[in-house]
């Protein structure tokens, strides 16, 4: 998960691919999936066979060509492109969000890169989370404080909690990750925080009901931030917060990603013709040899447009700091 994973402290991306790891298989930037390697284990898309046994050794962002026949069984699902090729990435945060199984609604990179500003998280601190979830930020608030800070992660759902657990555990996370059970808006964080958090990170659906036990949590100057879907949940609150807070703001991030591409403009009018297409003729002009003299010359060229598809809206951040 790009942080420390053993006490010579080697990164994940450094290291190579063993038994057990999990891998992110990357297709395409739309298309990936985590595999967890194992011995005698195969992978079948529709770029080919792929071997576990072939990826052992190999280090992460290693391309890999598929399996020469494959025992696949032929027909269309069992063959693939002759040829064909994946890329073995390591699960960083930001790959195993896309690639996570959703127990609930998650948090994006977008989201996600401004929690982790602007709870001002440096390696050493310790997070505060309520709840797990699917654990996409989790993963992001562990790779933060890494490699001497704590992420205390709570969940009232005792499934979700163990899922999440274990999906850590795979990724080499438990040693800065601590999951538990508890009903935090019912029972507050465990005394035994008290005073001890840099920041604390909610995402519940009645967050002011913990609210009093977050400024008890937090250290001098501590930041808490808030997640909520529904702007009657980002006011309430607030009001709660202003009993302890001071620099209480908002925000709501909405993304819009573009594509790049290569492709081919008629030059002179390329920007036109690439929005409205070319102008109608009534009639075509041709030279003496029978070419067409009102084309114009084609030049390769990259394209950059907006995604047809864009995500709207996921949910308010409100951040506060606790009065000193």
């Amino acid at each position: 998960m790009m942080v420390p994973l053993d006490p010579a402290g080697k990164l994940s991306s450094q290291r190579r691919i063993a038994e057990g790891d999990t891998v992110v298989v990357y297709e395409r930037h739309d298309a990936m999936r985590a595999v967890a390697v194992r011995a005698g284990g195969v992978l079948q898309n529709r770029f080919g066979v792929f071997r576990h046994d072939d990826w052992v050794g190999r280090p992460f962002g290693s391309k890999v060509h598929s399996s020469a026949g494959g025992g696949g069984g032929g027909g269309k699902k069992g063959g693939g492109k002759a040829g064909g090729f994946v890329h073995l990435l390591a699960p960083t945060p930001e790959l195993w969000t896309l690639v996570l199984s959703h127990r609930t609604q998650i948090l994006y990179i977008a989201d996600i890169s401004l929690v982790v500003a602007y709870l001002e998280l440096v390696p050493g601190c310790v997070v505060l989370e309520s709840g797990t979830g699917s654990g996409s930020l989790t993963t992001s608030l562990a790779r933060a404080v890494a490699p001497h800070g704590r992420v205390h992660t709570f969940d009232f759902h005792e499934q979700r909690a163990t899922s999440a657990r274990e999906d850590f555990e795979r990724n080499g996370l438990s040693s800065l990750i601590t999951v538990n059970v508890r009903d935090i808006q019912g029972e507050g964080f465990p005394e035994e925080h008290r005073g001890a958090a840099d920041a604390v990170f909610l995402d519940l659906p009645q967050p002011w009901l913990a609210i009093p036990s977050v400024s008890l949590m937090l250290k001098q100057d501590g930041v808490l931030c808030s997640f909520s879907p529904c702007i009657e949940q980002v006011q309430r609150a607030c009001d709660a917060m202003r009993s302890c807070f001071t620099d209480i703001r908002t925000f709501e991030i909405l993304l819009r990603t573009y594509e790049v591409r290569d492709g081919s403009l008629n030059s002179g009018t390329a920007n036109e013709e690439a929005v409205v297409g070319p102008r109608p003729q009534k009639r075509k002009k041709f030279t003496p040899s029978g070419e067409n003299s009102g084309c114009t010359e084609k030049t390769s060229s990259v394209l950059v447009r907006p995604c047809s598809t864009a995500k709207g809206h996921t949910g308010y951040l409100t951040f506060a700091r606790l009065r000193v």
